[in-house]
């Protein structure tokens, strides 16, 4: 069995255009439905805001995984100089269940909630209706905004034009390449990253809405952490997109309020494989706003987990453990 770690997976990098094409390939046995994902379960104890999950699935097609990822998060962790998120995931082949290799790193989770990201950008600007370089508005830098960060440079490269990042702690800048600084400003608040930008991102841990007012016309809102647009902030998005809607109506996501407070109904949403399989967003209006809210999918991580394990063993890298 092969082992895996951070360094393992800093080592093989990050190519996001080949792990958004593996988000991409998950959504498509996704759309025909040959994957098997029940709902994760959420080991709840002491503060009611941590948890640990497990997000066991099984995706099919040309690289047919099954496995299990098993993540804690604790957002306090990061007032007590220690990671919000630890998680291990375990893959086992598809036809014979035996595990061929253990991730040992959050990492994995991080990127992957990055690639579903850079495939949503995907979508959105090859169908967009303007040739202006884009603004991207980030709020929240810790391990995922760092994360997308990079994923949005590398996807966008030299159509964007600004990147605002705000975050409540001071910025660490030694998270932004050289490279990226011409493109990168540190924002004062949120409202200065999000009220102009054609692509806004949430990577924050806050346990309450604080978005309530109107984003920008014919822009991307990824909320990625999914607990800070208020509820009434479904009246301005025209295209709500879900992951799954079971997964994302719950635990008190912004979604999961909307349903609540404002009557939105899965009839009301799409989701990620009725914008890659249908093309839903080819026929968006200049200024629709599209929102995207990803709980998670752990097909997702167990498509990705795949792509690293196959990488990690054609470039020999990481560790092998004994039966």
């Amino acid at each position: 069995m092969l082992y895996l770690n951070a360094n393992n997976i800093k080592e093989i990098g990050f190519n996001w255009e080949q792990l958004t094409t593996v988000i991409k390939g998950a959504v498509e046995q996704l759309h025909v439905n040959n994957y098997s994902q029940p709902i994760k379960p959420y080991l709840r104890y002491g503060d009611p805001k941590n948890r640990i999950i497990a997000m066991p699935a099984y995706i099919g097609g040309d690289n047919p995984w099954a496995g299990i990822k098993w993540i804690a998060s604790f957002p306090d962790n990061i007032y007590k100089e220690k990671l919000r998120a630890h998680s291990v995931t375990i893959l086992n082949e598809h036809d014979s269940g035996i595990p061929r290799c253990i991730i040992n790193t959050a990492t994995i989770s991080a990127v992957r909630t990055a690639a579903v990201s850079g495939l949503m950008v995907k979508e959105f600007i090859k169908t967009r209706h303007s040739d202006q370089k884009l603004r991207v508005g980030i709020n929240g830098f810790g391990p995922i905004g760092q994360m997308h960060l990079d994923m949005i440079l590398a996807i966008l490269g030299d159509s964007v034009d600004q990147v605002l990042i705000h975050d409540i702690n001071p910025v660490d800048q030694t998270r932004i390449s050289g490279a990226a600084y011409k493109n990168v400003i540190i924002a004062g608040s949120w409202e200065e990253c999000y009220t102009h930008a054609d692509i806004f991102m949430t990577c924050t841990v806050s346990a309450a809405p604080y978005i309530s007012i109107a984003p920008k016309k014919g822009s991307l809102q990824l909320n990625v952490s999914l607990r800070d647009y208020n509820a009434d902030m479904k009246d301005y998005m025209d295209i709500i997109v879900v992951d799954n809607w079971e997964e994302v109506n719950r635990q008190n996501t912004d979604i999961e309020n909307m349903h609540k407070l404002k009557g939105l109904q899965e009839s009301d949403t799409f989701s990620i494989a009725d914008i890659v399989g249908k093309g839903i967003l080819d026929e968006r209006s200049a200024t629709d706003v599209v929102m995207f809210n990803p709980m998670g999918m752990a097909i997702f991580d167990i498509a990705v987990a795949g792509y690293y394990y196959q990488e990690a063993m054609l470039e020999s890298v990481g560790s092998e453990m004994p039966d």
